[in-house]
């Protein structure tokens, strides 16, 4: 099955990410990493207000206590709505190399991980800061890390290193926050990008983002199967999926312009955009960090 989506927005983001839908406030937030960018796009109006992040900005989520929390280069900090001010609430600064993408785990702790710039080789590091603000490293020695997404009943961790062409399974210990026994759950098959962002939906199954690949697709990580594949037209940086809307049902895709020149941006009118598409299955309510 393929299902096309349609890009609802006139802004074309450098390096488009960290698409994640509020059930709260009813809009996305979303970022441009190098632009230090975060978006709050409001679907009812059509607005998109930008806040502005200070440092490149790799990923959002929302924040129990009220506001928004973001993985900027140097670490973790909060992020006020209304006045725009940035909090820096816990520093890791590693020359070189910047926070990417990340979400909040069922008990509230938010998860990101880092790269290097230049993409080096086991560079970056996948974090997880707890409500206390203790900051802990989940695993080494990873190059891009990127989408993560927990199951419904809190017994698994999947999680995108993206060179490594895989969505991997690890047993999650909710209680502790600690994953183990990592194995293979989807291989993206050669000649359709690098896995990126992801996201899951009710009946826990993942969607993955395509760099390079032009689409977003949608597994069992059960059995490795291709369930559906959603053709993002003009674009082919897919970085990152969210599931929103009233119904959790509309899925909402971000891209990247970043490295195309004029010949490129004419083969790919659309690179950078935000997109939208409605599909059959129903996304989870994101968590917000509980600190």
């Amino acid at each position: 099955m393929s299902l096309t989506a349609e890009p609802i927005l006139d802004i074309r983001a450098t390096l488009g990410e960290g698409a994640l839908w509020s059930v709260n406030a009813q809009v996305l937030y979303w970022v441009d990493i190098m632009e230090k960018r975060v978006h709050i796009y409001d679907p009812q109006t059509g607005d998109n207000a930008t806040l502005d992040a200070g440092q490149d900005v790799g990923t959002v989520v929302e924040r129990a206590s009220g506001g928004l929390m973001i993985a900027i280069r140097d670490g973790f900090a909060s992020l006020c709505i209304e006045t725009g001010e940035v909090k820096m609430l816990r520093e890791e600064i590693v020359e070189g190399v910047r926070m990417n993408d990340g979400k909040c785990d069922p008990a509230g702790r938010f998860w990101a991980g880092s790269m290097a710039y230049t993409g080096d080789k086991g560079a970056g590091k996948l974090y997880r800061l707890d409500p206390d603000l203790s900051l802990h490293t989940v695993l080494d020695s990873v190059t891009i890390s990127n989408g993560l997404v927990w199951t419904s009943n809190n017994s698994t961790f999947y999680y995108i290193d993206t060179p490594t062409g895989r969505v991997d399974a690890y047993d999650y210990d909710h209680g502790a926050g600690n994953i183990s026994n990592c194995r293979t759950a989807v291989e993206i098959p050669d000649g359709q990008g690098g896995p990126d962002g992801m996201t899951i939906d009710s009946e826990d199954m993942v969607w993955v983002a395509h760099w390079g690949g032009g689409c977003v697709t949608r597994w069992n990580p059960q059995t490795g199967e291709l369930l559906e594949t959603v053709e993002v037209p003009g674009a082919r940086q897919i970085t990152s999926c969210a599931l929103g809307g009233a119904n959790l049902d509309d899925l909402y895709i971000t891209s990247a312009s970043i490295g195309l020149d004029d010949e490129g941006l004419a083969e790919q009118p659309n690179a950078g955009k935000l997109f939208r598409v409605k599909v059959k299955a129903k996304g989870v309510p994101a968590r917000g960090f509980a600190g």
